[in-house]
């Protein structure tokens, strides 16, 4: 997860929101500053204004994230797909990765595939949802979808640290 927390605080805050249509100069700079209770306020007066609504719940899904609120944050981002925010890997991950945060591994499996499905994914995101699919499964106790995909990340990331331990944790199930 501390894959996401630095995808936030370097992608997030400034390239989300603005590239996509600002929808309040001041909730970018507090988001970026930390400020995150001013920010979702800054928001929430966007959405109430009807301005670029999509781009302000997620500005508020990242806030709430960044808060440790991921029910909050997840219905943040889902409320922005509704209100035409663009569908990108990275919403559909950080719903992802809500739902295994809130211990939801099927619904989480579900955003990853949605999310790894988009044309806009970076390398490094492609991988981080890769995983997290392995650890969707975990979650899930489907120990032999698991290993399944775990083998198939580690032939194409075999020096990943992370999914060597996994799979020596699989080894035990």
């Amino acid at each position: 997860m501390k894959r996401i927390k630095a995808l936030i605080a370097v992608v997030g805050a400034g390239v989300l929101l603005t590239a996509c249509g600002n929808p309040s100069k001041k909730g970018v700079e507090y988001l970026q500053e930390g400020e995150y209770d001013q920010a979702i306020e800054q928001f929430e007066q966007a959405v109430e204004k009807n301005k670029n609504t999509g781009d302000a719940y997620r500005g508020i899904g990242i806030a709430k994230w960044e808060q440790k609120d991921y029910k909050g944050a997840r219905k943040a981002f889902l409320k922005a797909l509704d209100n035409d925010a663009e569908q990108t890997g990275t919403i559909y991950n950080l719903i992802g990765s809500c739902d295994l945060k809130l211990e939801k591994g099927s619904e989480a499996l579900n955003y990853f595939n949605l999310g790894l499905e988009q044309d806009d994914i970076s390398k490094k995101l492609k991988k981080e949802m890769q995983f997290n699919v392995i650890v969707a499964y975990e979650q899930m106790e489907d120990w032999e979808s698991a290993e399944v995909k775990l083998e198939d990340y580690l032939a194409s990331y075999p020096n990943d640290k992370a999914a060597k331990k996994e799979a020596e944790f699989l080894k035990t199930r």
